[in-house]
C-alpha cells in the first residue's frame, strides 16, 4: 500500500451547494488508492470482480457488492488483474436527505457493505439506473424523482444488512435528548475537521454553555473527550491497515499538534503510535 497521503475528496470538486448530489457509472480496471470524502458514497458493482478494503476489512467485490461510506470511512478498490469492475456510484451531502431521515439512517452508523442475492441485486440495480437516467437526462420532477429513489435505496440497504450489532448501539443513543443524538451524528461524521464547541452547539440550535452541560450529564463524557475518542479510533485504525507517516496520520485523524496526539494515543492505547507499528510489524 502506498505510503502517500490519501486523498481526501472535497464537495466542491464534484457537487455545488444547489446539487448535493451526483451520479456516475465507474469502469475500473487499475487499482484506485486509499482515500475518504467529506461526502456521502455508495456504490452497485454491475460486474467484474477485484477486492474492496473498507476501513481495513477486506470483502470480495463483484457483481451484487453494495457499500455505503460516511465521512468519516476511507477504503480502497483493487481490481483482479485483467478484470474491468464496472459500477454505479453516488455521492451526495447529509443536506440531500430530510433531517429525520438522516438521522435514522447514520446516527452511530460507519461504513456498510453487503452482497446482495440475485433477486435484490436486480431490484437495486433498477433504481440505480432510474438514478443514473434521471440525472442524464433531467426532465420537469427529476430532482423529486432522484431525492426519492435514494431515500428508497437508503432504506432499503438498511434493511438488507445483515446482523443487527449496530441496532443495539443506537438504541443505546434513544434515551438522548434529540439536540444530542443529532450533535453525536454530527460529531462522528465529521471529528476530522477543526470541530469546536460553540459549531457543534449551534449546529443543534443551542447555546455553547447549555450544550456542554446536556453533552456531559447524558453521554458520560464532555464533548471534547468525544470528540477525541473518534480520532483516536480513526488513526489506531488508518495505523494498522496504511503504511502512511505518522506525521499524516496525527493531521488526518484532526490532531493539530504531533506532541498532542502521541501524548494521547499512548495514554489510551498503552503505546505510542510508532511504537504500535513496531508491534503491527
Amino acid at each position: 500500500m502506498s505510503g502517500k497521503q490519501p486523498d481526501r475528496l472535497q464537495n466542491e470538486q464534484y457537487m455545488s451547494d444547489s446539487s448535493p448530489f451526483r451520479i456516475f457509472y465507474h469502469q475500473i480496471d487499475g487499482q484506485i488508492d486509499v482515500h475518504w470524502h467529506e461526502f456521502f458514497e455508495m456504490a452497485l458493482v454491475i460486474k467484474g470482480n477485484g477486492t474492496h478494503i473498507l476501513n481495513g476489512t477486506q470483502m470480495p467485490l463483484t457483481r451484487g457488492h453494495i457499500f455505503l461510506m460516511t465521512p468519516a470511512d476511507f477504503h480502497e478498490l483493487v481490481p483482479e488483474p485483467g478484470q474491468t469492475v464496472e459500477l454505479y456510484n453516488l455521492i451526495f451531502t447529509q443536506h440531500f436527505l430530510r433531517p429525520e431521515l438522516f438521522q435514522w439512517l447514520f446516527q452511530n452508523r460507519g461504513g456498510d457493505y453487503h452482497q446482495l442475492p440475485e433477486e435484490d441485486f436486480q431490484t437495486f440495480e433498477a433504481e440505480f439506473r432510474r438514478l443514473w437516467e434521471e440525472s442524464e437526462d433531467p426532465q420537469e420532477g427529476s430532482g423529486y424523482i432522484i431525492q426519492g429513489a435514494l431515500e428508497r435505496v437508503l432504506i432499503d440497504l438498511r434493511r438488507q444488512l445483515p446482523g443487527r450489532s449496530k441496532e443495539l448501539a443506537n438504541a443505546e443513543l434513544r434515551h438522548l435528548h434529540p439536540s444530542i443524538r443529532s450533535a453525536i451524528t454530527y460529531i462522528q461524521h465529521l471529528f476530522r475537521d477543526s470541530l469546536t464547541l460553540d459549531q457543534v452547539a449551534k449546529n443543534v440550535g443551542l447555546s455553547a454553555n447549555y450544550f456542554s452541560e446536556c453533552f456531559r450529564k447524558q453521554v458520560g463524557v464532555s464533548f471534547q473527550t468525544f470528540l477525541q475518542e473518534q480520532r483516536l479510533q480513526f488513526a489506531h485504525s488508518l495505523l494498522r491497515v496504511t503504511t502512511l507517516p505518522v506525521t499524516e496520520i496525527c493531521f488526518a485523524s484532526g490532531f493539530s499538534t504531533l506532541n498532542h496526539f502521541e501524548r494521547t494515543f499512548k495514554k489510551k492505547y498503552g503505546q505510542t503510535p510508532r511504537e504500535l507499528r513496531k508491534v503491527k510489524g
